[in-house]
């Protein structure tokens, strides 16, 4: 049971994977990044592929085989076991690549020095088209677009009073 309860929890943490760029992880926090400025060419809907580890196999194979081994007697138990524990690793890999499947957005940049990037990333709260100008932002080799900042014009300076 412990084993089955194992399994389990690995799948889920398995479906915690994201490419959004509202979710920053946990050692990306307080760690400088590098910022380039952009502007966004077009835009365009995209799925990022589901993951296959392994640990959904694992788990569909874990719960079949513990179901199909309470089968019958013991040759079928076994026979049923081993059937279902395949039958169980087929679907748990299915389960597994469907729950880490993620929509997301591929941007084709140009950047100020004139270069042209494309780039994709899971759908987060803003929504950038085209002609938008967005900041790249690059930690620990992953970059995420968000939109640039409004940037203030700096107040003008009073000049000091003459002393009479």
């Amino acid at each position: 049971m412990k084993t089955l309860f194992t399994a389990a929890l690995a799948l889920a943490l398995a479906g915690c994977a994201t490419s959004n760029p509202d979710i920053v992880q946990r050692g990306d926090a307080q760690r400088m990044s590098q910022i380039q400025d952009a502007t966004v060419l077009s835009v365009r809907p995209v799925t990022i592929d589901g993951s296959q580890s392994g640990v959904g196999g694992v788990a569909g194979g874990v719960v079949g085989g513990i179901a199909g081994s309470g089968v019958g007697g013991r040759r079928e138990a076994a026979v049923v076991g081993v059937l279902v524990a395949i039958v169980g690793s087929v679907i748990g890999n299915a389960i597994e690549r469907s729950a880490t499947r993620e929509d997301a957005v591929e941007y084709v940049l140009q950047l100020k020095n004139g270069e042209r990037r494309a780039l994709v990333q899971g759908k987060g709260e803003e929504l950038m088209a085209a002609g938008d100008p967005v900041i790249l932002v690059t930690t620990g080799g992953k970059t995420r677009i968000m939109k640039a900042p409004a940037v203030a014009a700096p107040s003008p300076v009073a000049a000091p009073a003459a002393k009479s």
